[in-house]
Order: C-alpha cells, then structure tokens, then sequence
C-alpha cells in the first residue's frame, strides 16, 4: 500500500508540474524548479517552527561544488516567494532533491550577505538536499533535554582534557566568553573583518594530540567564503575569523561548544565531545556591500 501510495504521489507531481526552462526540474507554485531524486520512507513534511537536519550542497549551474555540509535549524515562514524555506516544506524526512535558486535573494535575503565573487548579479545555482529528519518543536525540546542529561558526563570529561592541555602548553592567554583561545602568531597590517566581507583563508586543523584531520595548505585550496554567512563555518572559526585583520596568522583552541558539537562531524572525522586547534591565516579580504 505505501509503495502504491509514493508512485501515486510522483505521478501527482508530474502532472501538477508546469515546464521547467531547466531540462529535468520541474515547474511549481511561486517559480520553484525542483528535481525530485529519491522519496524518503516516512511521509512527514517539514513546515515552518520545525526543526530540519539536511546535507546540503551549492553547486554553480556547471555543477561546480563550493559548499557541502550537514546543518540543523529551525524552519520560518518564508521571506519571499520561492525561499529556501519554502522550498525545504516540500520535501519529507528521507526525500532529496535538487533545487534551482536565485543566487541573489538567497545569499542577500535569505543569508543577509553579498553575493559570492563568482556569481554574477542576477544568477542561479543548484541547491541539492537530502532531509535527514524533521522534528516538530516539541519534539526536538524532549530530545534535547533527554540528550542534554545523557552527554552531561562526557561534556566533563572533555573539559578536562582541554584543561590539562591549556596548562601543559602554557597558555597564558585567556579564554574568551566562549571557551576560544586565540593567540596571534602574526599582525594583520589590512582592514580587520566584517559581516559581508568575502575572506579568503589558510587553515589547518588538529586534534589536542597533535594529529592533523584537515589542511587547505596541503591541498593548496585557500577557503573563500562570506564572512557572517549562515552553513559556511563552525562558531569557533566564524568568532576567531571575526577578530583577524589581513595578513593576520592565529592560532585558535576551541572548545566542542563552538566546534562540532555533542554530535560531531557530519563526516565522522570529528568525534563528539571533541576540542579542536586551527592554525589560521587570513591572506585576502575584500570588502562587502555594507548596508
């Protein structure tokens, strides 16, 4: 019956769909071209106050990846006709599809931020999904008190770790309100970073054991992105980043708060619980549109 009931909805689709100007994307309510790749086994629709986990990716329409990740967050209402969060009340826990987006409204609208350099004033560029899990806003409450008393111990234990490495390495800076520690190795003779600005970095990344699990240097790609943008950079970055001139170089410990979290990476590199070093090297700014 429910195999029945999914091909009946994929024929509604189709049906209910206008003409797309992108061959394989279909045409729906308020201009919104999507892609339906796979329908997921549980027919819950995300709506607004939900709370969604989604792998994400931004391609160009050359299907050039600049941005891949796993994010958590509640839903709104939409902003404005054809919004990523209307977009995303199309979709169902387990459904992926791929979304055709103007560059423009996401990014300034949506992200509050310029556009990126390579997308020009006026462009589109493919959103692909994946709904891990919707969960209401009662529900995601009872989950994260019951996680919250759970983790409590292994929070515990991480902090002790990270205190024992402070005083090992004699770090005599402290810590901001956040847990970051951030010791600057070189001076930034440039501006220093605003939200809007687009910022070009060097980093590389390792455990409190020493052992590397990231490195752009290594595969000589700087990271370019905009600074204040939403899914670009964990918290402890985005403050360290926030605080750095041009030509800047730090060295940044981050507690888990404002790295990966109780849950980790996406990826399964960062563990839970886990304190994180970033060795970082702000090696061009370029100033944003400012409101």
């Amino acid at each position: 019956m429910k195999k029945l009931l999914l091909r009946l909805l994929i024929l509604f689709l189709v049906i209910s769909c206008k003409e797309s100007p992108y061959p394989g994307y279909s045409l729906r309510k308020h201009n919104i071209c999507i892609k339906l790749i796979t329908i997921g086994d549980e027919n819950k629709t995300a709506k607004p106050t939900d709370f969604v986990t989604v792998d994400i990716a931004y391609r160009t329409m050359n299907d050039s990846l600049f941005f891949s990740g796993r994010r958590k967050f509640q839903l709104s209402k939409p902003a404005y006709r054809g919004s990523v969060d209307e977009c995303l009340s199309l979709l169902s826990k387990g459904d992926s599809a791929s979304f055709i987006m103007q560059a423009d409204s996401f990014f300034i609208i949506t992200l509050q931020s310029n556009l990126p350099s390579f997308l020009p004033e006026g462009s589109n560029f493919k959103l692909d999904v994946k709904m891990v899990d919707v969960q209401t806003l009662k529900e995601y409450n009872r989950e994260k008190e019951a996680f919250l008393e759970w983790i409590e111990d292994f929070g515990n234990y991480e902090k002790v770790l990270l205190k024992q490495y402070i005083e090992e390495a004699k770090i005599n800076v402290a810590p901001t309100s956040t847990g970051l520690y951030y010791i600057k190795i070189k001076e930034g003779k440039g501006k220093q970073v605003e939200v809007g600005d687009t910022v070009v970095i060097h980093y590389e990344g390792r455990f409190l054991n020493g052992k590397f699990f990231d490195s752009t240097k290594k595969r000589n790609e700087p990271f370019e992105f905009v600074y204040g943008q939403t899914w670009q950079v964990i918290k402890g970055l985005e403050e360290a980043i926030g605080k750095m001139h041009e030509g800047e170089k730090a060295i940044v410990i981050m507690p888990s708060e404002i790295g990966f979290g109780p849950k980790g990476s996406s990826t399964g590199i960062i563990p839970p619980f886990t304190s994180l070093i970033f060795e970082v090297e702000l090696i061009q700014l370029r100033e944003g549109l400012k409101k």
